[in-house]
């Protein structure tokens, strides 16, 4: 069941039942959910996490989700700070570091307001800010590939899952998702070690992705965020057959896990070698095929699978015959990372010959660094 304020929520058209509610002021409406076994929370609104704390913790029903991690990854100035107290890389703060620097709102995820700043007069038109705040982040502008890693567990029983790649549109939202990852096994034990580690300092009761940008080398941590990821959990499960939604289940239905061992032959029954995935952002517009960040899916209105959508092996999408206008998020899947690039790169292919689409666009974030060698 899935309960929303928005009549017309993305997610309606993939469940089995919708609710539309704003649960933010207490109603007797939640009474509708008492029969769930489990709430998994998929949103950032503070008002409606609490109330679902309180309404879970009277009704008794699980809660998929850890406040007090939450509180800490929520705020990204806080867990900068935690990041400075354990000794992990991260980006160096302004002002120690030169322009270009990148200015983010220390609240929220996601590109929402998130600038790349080039000199003083640039950074005060975009961050208001005259003295220390924990309202914005200013860090050096860093070049390079991110990428991302669930970590699941709690009570100090934590299993790192499988890293994806990350390729960002020039808004800085994350439009393309890939899998299995492309970083050396060195680069990739040195994320899962610090990401484990985070996960240990926060003391995490569920699940927490960590993302990281590697520049010269170095895996140097961008932000962690203590909830359900939106896009990384489905790469990882076509790639690698691990549902972390049931895992994460799992875990707070049982209530506690008996050991380690226990979560890798969870994790270690269901993965199948990986696979190479590529998972992906498309809008058509009139005579245009674009490539972008996932903002393009949130005012879609519901959502529907299809499968073998034009050759890719799934497609989440409002794309119904005789629309000029649609979305679609790709699933494409593969004997490795390249082979599913060309069979994304086929798809793609295929939807411009059917719709006579022109123009193809697949804008990436600018390389400002190189304007500012000297």
């Amino acid at each position: 069941m899935v309960i929303d304020r928005n009549p017309g929520a993305p997610a309606s058209g993939l469940c089995d039942s919708f609710v539309q509610l704003d649960i933010t002021p207490e109603r007797g409406e939640m009474r509708l959910a008492r029969e769930a076994d489990i709430v998994i929370p998929a949103l950032e609104n503070e008002d409606a996490l609490a109330t679902l704390g309180r309404w879970t913790e009277i009704e008794g029903i699980p809660y998929a989700f850890d406040p007090e991690a939450y509180a800490i990854s929520s705020s990204k100035a806080r867990s900068n700070r935690l990041f400075l107290q354990l000794g992990i890389p991260t980006p160096e703060s302004w002002p120690t570091c030169g322009f270009p620097v990148i200015a983010k709102p220390s609240k929220g995820s996601g590109s929402q307001g998130v600038h790349v700043v080039h000199d003083m007069d640039q950074l005060q038109c975009h961050v208001p800010v005259t003295g220390p705040s924990d309202d914005w982040v200013i860090q050096e502008y860093l070049p390079g590939p991110s990428y991302s890693l669930e970590v699941i567990g709690f009570s100090g029983q934590y299993k790192a899952l499988q890293i994806t790649d990350l390729a960002m549109d020039a808004g800085y939202d994350c439009k393309r998702v890939s899998a299995p990852t492309e970083l050396s096994e060195k680069l990739a034990a040195e994320f899962e070690e610090i990401s484990l580690v985070l996960a240990e300092a926060v003391r995490l009761r569920g699940v927490m992705d960590v993302e990281v940008i590697v520049h010269d080398g170095v895996p140097k941590v961008l932000e962690i965020d203590a909830r359900l990821p939106s896009q990384t959990p489905t790469a990882v499960y076509w790639s690698t057959g691990v549902n972390i939604v049931e895992i994460l289940a799992e875990v707070f239905l049982r209530g506690s896990l008996e050991n380690l061992m226990e979560l890798n032959s969870k994790c270690g029954s269901r993965m199948r070698p990986p696979r190479g995935v590529i998972y992906e952002h498309i809008r058509v517009c009139r005579d245009a095929l674009e490539v972008a960040g996932e903002h393009i899916m949130t005012g879609a209105g519901p959502l529907h699978i299809r499968r073998d959508f034009f050759g890719a092996d799934e497609a989440i999408t409002n794309y119904e015959p005789g629309l000029d206008e649609w979305v679609a998020t790709l699933i494409v899947s593969g004997t490795d990372q390249q082979d599913a690039w060309d069979g994304r790169c086929h798809v793609i292919g295929e939807m411009r010959r059917w719709f006579g689409l022109g123009t193809y666009l697949d804008l990436s974030v600018p390389d400002y660094s190189a304007a500012f060698v000297v």
